[in-house]
């Protein structure tokens, strides 16, 4: 446990840093926990930080004890609307990465007009939970090395659902696939938490334009509508204007907006 003083003037007493556990940070004033510092490894390896705290001179003495012990590049994502602890973030000397809009989908097969959407000649979707492993964790590996050596798998929604060091297939009964006769041609994977949100929508790059992610996604909001789900929600990057085009033709609307901080 390591703990270095820091005079805030929110007391007589100084702010206290402490360690508490492996990428664990407890910011005391008075023996008072006034903030709370967390360091996590993503999916994609990345490492990201985040700050809970009371005032600004417990987030920067946190911000300031985080950044002297974990390596760099590091990471964080903060809403837009959060002025404050955007602030923060940048007087720790974060900048802007990337924006992600986050997306409320609807899932009405009336109101997204992909009623009577199929997939292509050939091609059949596997619904959740009945994919073939094997091939299941083939595709999304294929999926992954294409992204990374054209636009870096970085510029995807960040995954925050934990998964096995080096695993990245969340769980194999979330995703429904779009299946040639013998290989998978792409995935979706919906996972519910407080509300259904799509975390991931490709398909292989020599796939593409054929209609399999339009397939995918009536396939995916459809089940979801009948299961009494009406919205669910997913992220797109700023720049991934495929991708909005998609959501935004099947009446999704952006309700806020996310940065990625990086330093």
């Amino acid at each position: 446990m390591d703990t270095k003083p820091f005079t805030s003037g929110l007391s007589e007493n100084a702010v206290l840093v402490t360690r508490v556990a492996d990428r664990q940070w407890h910011a005391l004033d008075d023996d008072l926990v006034v903030g709370r510092g967390h360091a996590q490894h993503r999916p994609d390896g990345r490492l990201f930080v985040s700050i809970d705290a009371w005032h600004d001179a417990a987030f920067d003495r946190l911000a300031e004890a985080m950044l002297a012990e974990l390596p760099a590049p590091l990471y964080t994502l903060v809403d837009e609307a959060d002025a404050e602890l955007t602030a923060g973030w940048r007087r720790a000397g974060f900048t802007v990465r990337r924006r992600e809009w986050e997306y409320v989908v609807p899932t009405d097969p009336r109101v997204t007009g992909l009623e009577e959407v199929l997939p292509p000649a050939g091609v059949t979707i596997v619904p959740a939970g009945q994919a073939d492993e094997s091939l299941l964790r083939a595709v999304d590996r294929a999926i992954r090395d294409e992204v990374e050596a054209t636009v870096g798998w970085h510029s995807m929604p960040a995954e925050v659902i934990p998964c096995r060091e080096g695993d990245t297939v969340v769980d194999p009964s979330k995703y429904a696939v779009a299946a040639a006769p013998d290989h998978y041609l792409g995935l979706i994977r919906v996972v519910t938490v407080k509300r259904p949100r799509i975390g991931l929508l490709a398909v292989r790059a020599g796939e593409q334009r054929r209609g399999i992610a339009r397939a995918l996604l009536a396939h995916a909001l459809g089940t979801l509508h009948r299961s009494g789900c009406t919205t669910a929600w997913t992220e797109v990057q700023e720049s991934n204007q495929a991708a909005s085009a998609l959501f935004e033709g099947i009446g999704a609307r952006p309700t806020s907006s996310n940065l990625e901080l990086v330093r």
